[in-house]
């Protein structure tokens, strides 16, 4: 039987070779969409939308809603878990990092959020339903709407 150690490097390597093809490759819309489910190890939704580049570690442990649309030079570093709602909008060049030197915990971003660009969340965060977190934002403990 396969350690813990073991089963997360393997599935880092495998989705560093996916995230190369993503990232590199000249793909119409269903080679994407195709790509980042095999990334996220589930169909992901029609509604959803990507710009490229996008970064994760192991991806198998982002949890998308429908109607999410995420911008180019997102990083979402999903070791302890990323879910995201419903009617999210994630701008460019932010990082979701589920983990920070000792610090490690799970990533929520509920409903009919928007998140501007360059925006940093960091570990064990929830964001309520309806928030607005502004560009350059570092956000180290819940948000709650209006933000």
């Amino acid at each position: 039987m396969l350690n813990k150690v073991n089963v997360d490097q393997g599935l880092l390597e495998q989705n560093q070779r996916l995230l190369q093809h993503l990232n590199t490759s000249c793909l119409n819309k269903r080679q994407i969409k195709q790509l980042l489910s095999e990334i996220f190890g589930y169909q992901l939704d029609d509604s959803n939308e990507f710009l490229l580049p996008f970064y994760s570690d192991y991806g198998r442990n982002i949890k998308l809603g429908k109607n999410v649309s995420i911008s180019c030079n997102v990083m979402m570093a999903d070791k302890a878990g990323i879910k995201i709602g419903d009617n999210v909008e994630i701008g460019s060049g932010s990082s979701l990092l589920t983990v920070d030197g000792a610090e490690q915990g799970p990533i929520i971003v509920g409903n009919h959020v928007k998140i501007g660009g360059n925006v940093t969340i960091l570990p064990n965060v929830k964001i309520t339903d309806g928030s607005v977190i502004k560009a350059g934002s570092i956000i180290t403990h819940d948000a709650k709407g209006g933000n």
